[in-house]
């Protein structure tokens, strides 16, 4: 299949590359706008408590003062507010009011700080629209215009809460993106000329994963509407990396086996027919573990993940019909002049340190497997110390944003879960008025619960029928102690309730409390269904039982070496109180999909040494030779385009780009280049059972008559193993 694919964009490659302009037009033309959300509650399904108590207040408490944003004033000096200071800030309250700014429904006073060096003005904004964009411009407007206001007085004005840090993550987030997109660029660039020394081979990647990034973000775009998906501006950031750094780790799959067959004696376009041909499988089963471990995604309860999966699905299927289409149909009608103007491809390299590294592995493949288990092994121990964070919105911006000063000060200033208390909703079970003589004892109770800070009965909706109980904890709202005492305020908030009512816990702790439950599913779902969905795709690759589980087995350390190595870095090192909660979620499909790509072109070239008829340990030796250099690249490349996310400067997407850039470097310098080799190389050919894919063409010939029936060189013809110039067979 893959040599007629081959043939067919070779010999007609400019209909090949129209058909991609005219698609690429079309898509992007009529693309619909992708939104971005940022509220944390939009992630979780219904069924959670959470959102239930958020639904609860909407009905109940329509006319709710929930702050979206807070301007939080302290005088230039840092001494204590005076009363011409407090005067000061009333007017500007009241100012504000009266500018009636979009989003923005009631604008109150706030309350001093005990020390009387703060005090602070709450913004009420529309629920419905809580975490889109239109509410990052309202806080935009309501930034400058309480700035302008404070002009004159003795105070500093800053804004925070939720609609200021959903502004400051956005900007944060573009200016990651140019960043990271840079980075991308640069180290792609700079890397493929130093592999190849050919200009036009260093840029053409870069064009061509150009024009499919614009044409999967418009597919994104499209599924988004669709299917009804949330979106988040992180995703963006991701999108850069996925589709440059594994476009470029095709190409080179492509270029390398291309070069190859041109050394080998091959016409240019045969060459191309041909390194599609044998490649191509390569290709599609790497690409389809990626897709189908991104797809997995699908089954997650967050709805971030939810989008990110179809997402990523997206931009590596339409990068891997590129890398069967237009890269061959270019690079073809280019022909051996893309590597002008360089000469070294015509000749075999000597690649002395990959033929002495094959040696060795060909001698003592069982050292080379101890020793790199071992190292996996040991940066797996790290994992027992690791720890989950849930403060999405200071992850995803540096500290000195505003919004994060502001929320610091507030921890500082007033109880650390002021900012953000949590509300218990007691309801009548039979629709009739609360007793409210309960309603002290109820407090009292809440009030006791280790952790909090303070509880009070806050209001009660007109039908008298849901009373809400404001529960300040101790505890800023995204940290561990805040998530174990929410947790203690639903115990006792469901068993003390009075009889005939029921009890909801709402508010930001809770809503993380239940995103921790909901990644806690996800591990025991995702994890486990894109693991045997991979095994699947290893399994018909390879027509094996046995290897897709030692396989999988070293990608499993893999993973662990890597969180690890996360842990050891951030949180033991850098002193993070945890990692960011998607992390590991995250982590394990990058790893994994991408890390499976190395084994599966590792193992592939692995095989078809071994029909050439070598022996376990001579094609072992032999496949890391020639594979490693291909290997090496396309894997120093993906983990550097990774590690550009580190440049983005919060700590989300530095925590994700250096985990995912060690694990993919991890995946190709020791997995993929020592330690799955070395395991094949001592199962021997009961690695191939039961499929024998590993018999020597000839030896099937001679027993069956049917050479072409078996692996991925079905079909193919004999040019395909021509002797090259060094003499050895291909």
């Amino acid at each position: 299949m893959f040599r007629s694919i081959g043939n067919a964009v070779v010999r007609h490659p400019v209909w090949t590359i129209v058909a991609w302009l005219i698609a690429a037009v079309a898509i992007v033309a009529t693309a619909p706008g992708l939104p971005s959300n940022s509220d944390e509650s939009s992630f979780l399904p219904k069924s959670y408590e959470s959102i239930k108590a958020a639904d609860l207040q909407a009905k109940a408490f329509p006319s709710a003062f929930t702050p979206s944003a807070i301007a939080l004033y302290q005088r230039t000096d840092g001494g204590r507010l005076t009363a011409a200071d407090l005067q000061d800030v009333a007017r500007i309250t009241s100012e504000l009011g009266k500018k009636h700014i979009d989003q923005v429904q009631k604008v109150v006073p706030g309350q001093p700080s005990k020390d009387g060096r703060y005090t602070m003005t709450l913004v009420q904004m529309d629920s419905k629209n809580a975490g889109q964009p239109k509410q990052s411009d309202a806080a935009k407007v309501l930034r400058d215009d309480v700035k302008k206001l404070t002009q004159g007085t003795h105070l500093d004005v800053k804004l925070g809460g939720s609609a200021a840090q959903a502004l400051d993550q956005q900007d944060s987030s573009q200016r990651g993106q140019a960043l990271i997109g840079i980075g991308t660029f640069v180290i792609i660039l700079v890397t493929l000329l130093i592999i190849f020394r050919a200009p036009i081979l260093a840029i053409l990647p870069l064009i061509l994963i150009g024009l499919v990034s614009a044409v999967a973000n418009g597919l994104i775009a499209y599924a988004t509407k669709l299917f009804d998906l949330q979106a988040n501006s992180s995703i963006s950031s991701i999108l850069i990396v996925v589709l440059f750094g594994v476009g470029t780790d095709y190409f080179l799959f492509l270029m390398f086996r291309y070069r190859e067959r041109l050394r080998a004696g091959d016409e240019p376009k045969q060459a191309m027919i041909n390194a599609v041909g044998r490649v191509g499988e390569a290709i599609a089963s790497a690409a389809g573990a990626v897709i189908i471990a991104f797809l997995a995604l699908v089954l997650s309860t967050l709805g971030f993940l939810k989008q990110m999966g179809p997402a990523l699905a997206i931009a590596v299927g339409a990068t891997l019909i590129a890398g069967l289409t237009l890269i061959p149909a270019v690079v073809s009608l280019i022909g051996p002049k893309v590597f002008w103007p360089s000469k070294s491809w015509q000749k075999e390299p000597e690649n002395a340190r990959f033929a002495a590294l094959g040696r060795g592995m060909q001698r003592r493949p069982a050292l080379a497997a101890v020793a790199s288990g071992l190292v996996l092994i040991a940066l797996s121990l790290g994992t027992l110390g690791y720890k989950a964070t849930f403060d999405l919105a200071s992850g995803s911006m540096p500290k000195t944003k505003e919004s994060m000063v502001v929320q610091d000060q507030m921890q500082k200033a007033y109880s650390a879960g002021a900012a953000a208390p949590t509300d218990v909703y007691l309801s009548s079970t039979d629709g009739k008025p609360l007793d409210t003589s309960a309603f002290d004892a109820y407090a009292k109770k809440l009030g006791a619960v280790d952790g909090v800070a303070s509880a009070r009965m806050n209001q009660v909706n007109k039908a008298g029928t849901t009373a809400d109980f404001t529960v300040t904890l101790k505890y800023e709202a995204s940290t561990d102690k805040a998530i174990e005492t929410v947790g203690k305020v639903r115990d006792v908030a469901h068993a003390g309730a009075p009889a005939g009512t029921d009890a909801l816990v709402g508010g930001m702790s809770s809503i993380f409390k239940d995103i921790n439950a909901a990644v806690n599913h996800d591990y025991r779902t995702v994890f486990p269904v894109a693991a045997l969905l991979i095994m699947v795709i290893l399994g018909l690759l390879l027509r094996s039982v046995v290897a897709p589980w030692y396989l999988m087995a070293s990608v499993g350390l893999g993973f662990g070496a890597t969180l690890g190595a996360t842990v050891w870095i951030f949180q033991k090192g850098q002193g993070h109180s945890g990692l960011m909660f998607m992390l590991p979620v995250i982590m394990y499909l990058f790893v994994v999909a991408i890390g499976t790509d190395y084994n599966i072109l590792m193992i592939a070239r692995l095989r078809e040494e071994a029909r050439e008829g070598r022996e376990p340990r001579e094609a072992a030796g032999m496949a890391l030779r020639h594979a490693g250099p291909t290997v090496a690249a396309a894997g120093f490349i993906l983990a550097a385009t990774f590690a550009t996310m580190m440049l983005a400067g919060n700590a989300l997407l530095t925590e994700m780009g250096f985990a995912v850039s060690f694990g993919i470097a991890v995946a190709a310098f020791v997995m993929a280049m020592f330690f799955t080799p070395s395991l094949t190389a001592l199962i021997g050919h009961a690695a191939w059972w039961p499929g024998h894919g590993d018999r020597a063409q000839e030896a099937t010939a001679g027993a069956g008559g049917a050479s072409h029936g078996h692996g991925p060189a079905a079909g193919q013809t004999r040019d395909a193993v021509a002797p090259d110039p060094s003499g050895r067979r291909n």
